[in-house]
């Protein structure tokens, strides 16, 4: 007779960054998918879960307040950036030796648009991992809520640019696959939705979604800096920002199947999130 653990009979999935846009996804798919899910926030206080969410302390900038969160875990979620200004995690080395003494198989990371010491940590690492590469979030569009709300407009630049925007959801749906499927192990998933769509076909959906025209304004890039300036982002974000809207790369344009192929059912399309989150626009 095979002796079997209590991890490999009801396995636990912890769940970092997990009171962000993605991670509560992650913990939405995890769920649907009738597993044991373990939210991870460095205030328990303030979170709020569905029932069936164990929501434990624990902060990656300090690997050593991980341990209890990890007693358990068999599944992991990785987000690269930690601590209250969401700087570029350093710890990853140490995060993945508590992971793998504690018995985690499965990781997935949540790229931050770029190489980082976390994400290298964790390929380095001897787990079964996965890298999350999503384009252009449609959430993104709620930065436009307000100004849409109050003033019926959209102020933006580039508004022809064309970007392969992907539901929130469907990042934790191919997550929630990863960490609780065989085949994912080393792959690197760029996921992106099922259309290419500039700003103008963007505003035109909310406007339909919500029921009241909205009108586009297009920034230059002068003014598109300015504006960044007077919300308080420093001058290497504003740059960053500028060249991926005006360059966006043939990744962030280009309609891949991902979603399909890892989930089994369709990427959702922006329309279907305008009418989903239409009352913030209203």
């Amino acid at each position: 007779m095979t002796n079997t653990t209590a991890a490999e009979t009801h396995p636990v999935h912890l769940v970092s960054g997990a009171t962000g846009t993605v991670g509560r996804e992650v913990v939405r798919e995890l769920l649907e998918r009738g597993q044991r899910v373990r939210a991870l926030t460095r205030d328990p206080a303030k979170a709020a879960f569905p029932e069936g969410v164990e929501v434990v302390r624990g902060d990656l900038t300090d690997p050593a307040s991980l341990k209890d969160a990890l007693t358990g875990v068999t599944g992991l979620h990785l987000i690269t950036f930690g601590g209250a200004a969401f700087q570029p995690l350093e710890t990853g080395p140490e995060i993945v030796r508590t992971a793998r003494d504690a018995g985690v198989r499965r990781v997935t990371v949540l790229n931050g648009g770029g190489p980082t010491p976390l994400e290298d940590a964790v390929r380095a690492g001897g787990l079964d991992w996965t890298v999350l590469m999503p384009v252009e979030f449609m959430a993104n569009a709620l930065e436009w809520a307000e100004e849409a709300r109050t003033r019926d407009t959209v102020r933006a630049p580039f508004v022809d640019r064309l970007s392969a925007l992907v539901h929130e959801g469907d990042i934790g749906a191919v997550a929630a696959v990863a960490l609780t499927e065989e085949g994912h192990a080393g792959k690197e998933y760029l996921i992106t939705g099922p259309q290419a769509l500039t700003v103008r076909e963007k505003v035109a959906a909310i406007a339909g979604a919500r029921g009241r025209d909205i009108e586009l304004v297009e920034l230059s890039e002068e003014e598109a800096a300015e504006r960044m300036r007077a919300e308080g982002q420093d001058e290497y974000t504003i740059a960053w920002l500028l060249d991926v809207y005006k360059n966006t790369p043939p990744e962030g344009r280009t309609v891949v199947d991902t979603v399909q192929r890892v989930t089994g059912r369709p990427a959702r399309p922006f329309a279907a999130w305008a009418e989903a989150h239409a009352p913030a626009f209203r």
